[in-house]
């Protein structure tokens, strides 16, 4: 699934990385800690988390994360934006809860990566 589709699917606003909206990820989770994130097999995924901290951009760079997108309309500040751009790393945000955003992916075709998620 392209990263436009999951903008359209999620009703986003793309905060980083608008020139990426082609690239594919190839699954997804949802996760608020961020060692979660790191034990599992997250390259190449869609991140969806309600923590807004550059600390998860670090932690999705580690990762090798496709794209970040943060739920519940919590918008970062601008800084964690600035580095999301520094990274080239595509930040979306929706109004949907982890729950339903995660949900409508998966409705849409996008699966988890291993279960681990």
């Amino acid at each position: 699934m392209k990263i436009s589709e999951i903008r359209d699917i999620l009703k986003a606003e793309v905060l980083a990385g608008e020139d990426q909206l082609d690239t594919v990820v190839t699954g997804g989770g949802g996760a608020d800690l961020m060692a979660d994130v790191l034990s599992a097999v997250a390259k190449g995924a869609v991140l969806l988390t309600g923590l807004t901290t550059e600390q998860v951009l670090r932690t999705a760079r580690v990762a090798g994360v496709a794209c970040v997108v943060f739920v519940r309309g919590k918008r970062p500040d601008q800084p964690v934006i600035e580095l999301a751009r520094s990274y080239k790393l595509p930040v979306l945000l929706t109004k949907y809860s982890l729950f339903v955003a995660s949900g409508r992916l998966y409705m849409n075709g996008l699966r988890g990566l291993d279960g681990s998620w």
